[in-house]
């Protein structure tokens, strides 16, 4: 098929679809004909006064659930601050389009002011379908047209570009296009938008991501001027590396409006008009997405591929049975606080085999109370076979006292007393004694137990340690307790070591650690 009719052929589908918004929108309701010029006047007054209530009025075909504290506080902001450099930063399915697109534009404009906007797309062609939401709404929506009057012109109305009587101009355009010649008269854009436009493809290539940055401080940033100039990028935080981060960095008095899915402590919604008031969604969500994925897309908490731990270092396989192994040792990263930005509770339990090979056998890995995490080790501990055990041990921390007391009254109310040893922290730097453990890696000395394959704690740990590089900024909780544990067992092979079958033992080294 030649680009020709491949084109003709898209045309034809996007004018479907177009006409499928108008047939929506033709039929979402009207108003009341016998209502008096004071109620129009105060449900109008309303909708000025409110985002939500303008979305609510107005806007109903969009409201599938109740708008969200957070949203209309975006909207407030953006409303308060005519020249604003803001990232949306909201969770996957949180209106970010929505919003950014339709809402706070048209509220806007329903406010009395001029809007001129321009909505970038990943490609000309995605930025036209999302601009066509907005141009359906002026030519179909019997609600804002019953209170706004018919806002078609003549000869200011095509694909991708359009024009109403009451001052609205809207333009559809690529990332990386030319913006020259956007401008109406003396107007230029007051209102642009970036919306999704970055793909994981990008986001892999630094130097187009870099030469997509200095596109938005010069040509999009260079199309604005006068006194109203926003800029908004709807896009949540999948990759490390992208636009709106390297934005944020560069240009500090920028805003960044984080919105996350739900609270990783107690998994309830930030949303919960839409995802429900209690903790079932997140958490069925994650069982059925995985922990990595969930937190990538819906937490901002992309994950890294790895630059030093990498996953051709990850061996996997079954284990020897607990009584067969030398030695087990199990150490918790302790965090105190259980909030959204806290550490980890990190407990890894590691176990050393005859062939001197270290072997993951559990793991937890949450931002939680201690609670939970004492909880997890008692439970493991009940499961050990008489044959075998753990020996437990935490890291040493200024609130010694407020720890020993949870240890107690958690062992109290299970029924079983965690014996537990303190650890002291070790002196060198933690990037430096994590990366102590790499030979192991490449030496194929580290093994993961096969079951915890499909265990959402690994998978979050295993992500904290592919982040372990220079100048990282990320979670290292399970990295750290990994060199804990394993530097205890390391003792039990560099002890074997030192044994001479043919010579007898001999002084072990003062120097060794």
């Amino acid at each position: 098929m030649s680009k020709k009719a491949r084109d003709h052929k898209r045309g034809l589908r996007e004018l479907e679809q177009y006409k499928r918004k108008l047939e929506i929108l033709r039929n979402s309701g009207s108003f009341n004909v016998h209502e008096t010029p004071v109620e129009k006047e105060a449900r109008i007054k309303a909708a000025k006064d409110c985002p939500v209530t303008f979305a609510e009025t107005y806007l109903q075909h969009y409201a599938s659930s109740k708008c969200a504290t957070f949203q209309e506080e975006a909207a407030r902001r953006i409303l308060r601050t005519k020249d604003i450099r803001i990232v949306l930063r909201w969770a996957r399915a949180h209106a970010k389009s929505v919003w950014a697109d339709v809402i706070i534009p048209l509220w806007l404009w329903f406010r009395g002011e001029p809007m001129y906007l321009v909505i970038v797309g990943s490609s000309h062609e995605r930025a036209k379908t999302l601009l066509s939401d907005v141009q359906a709404e002026f030519e179909a929506n019997p609600r804002l047209i019953h209170d706004c009057g018919d806002q078609q012109m003549s000869g200011s109305w095509q694909d991708g570009s359009f024009t109403t009587k009451g001052g609205f101009t809207g333009v559809a355009l690529g990332m990386g296009q030319s913006v020259r010649g956007l401008r109406k008269r003396a107007l230029r854009p007051t209102y642009i938008v970036l919306d999704d436009c970055e793909t994981r493809q990008l986001c892999k290539n630094p130097k187009r991501l870099a030469e997509m940055v200095h596109w938005v401080e010069t040509d999009v940033l260079g199309t604005m001027d006068g006194r109203v100039q926003r800029l908004v990028i709807a896009n949540n935080r999948f990759a490390p590396d992208m636009i709106q981060t390297r934005l944020l960095e560069r240009h500090r008095d920028w805003v960044c409006h984080e919105v996350k899915a739900f609270d990783p402590v107690t998994y309830l919604a930030a949303w919960p008009e839409k995802y429900g008031f209690d903790d079932t969604y997140w958490r069925d969500m994650e069982r059925r997405n995985g922990s990595v994925a969930l937190r990538a897309e819906y937490l901002h908490e992309p994950h890294g591929e790895g630059s030093i731990f990498t996953d051709d270092l990850f061996n996997w396989g079954k284990p020897p049975r607990v009584d067969h192994l030398v030695s087990i040792v199990g150490h918790w990263d302790v965090a105190y606080a259980g909030t959204t930005t806290a550490d980890f509770n990190a407990v890894r339990v590691w176990g050393l085999d005859k062939e001197n090979r270290y072997w993951l056998l559990g793991t937890f890995c949450k931002q939680s109370r201690m609670a939970a995490a004492i909880r997890w080790m008692i439970d493991f501990d009940k499961a050990m076979p008489d044959s075998a055990v753990v020996r437990w041990q935490y890291e040493a921390q200024f609130w010694n006292d407020e720890l020993q007391r949870t240890i107690k009254e958690v062992s109290k109310a299970e029924g079983h007393e965690l014996r537990i040893a303190q650890a002291e922290r070790g002196k060198a730097a933690k990037y430096d004694r994590i990366l102590t453990l790499h030979p192991y890696y490449q030496n194929g000395r580290i093994w993961f137990s096969e079951r915890l394959k499909g265990d959402q704690d690994t998978q979050v740990a295993l992500a904290q340690l592919k982040g372990i590089e220079p100048g990282y900024t990320t979670h290292d909780d399970a990295p750290d307790a990994d060199e804990c544990a394993i530097s205890v067992l390391s003792r039990e092979v560099l002890s074997s070591e030192w044994e001479d079958p043919k010579f007898g033992s001999r002084p072990r080294p003062t120097n060794v650690w």
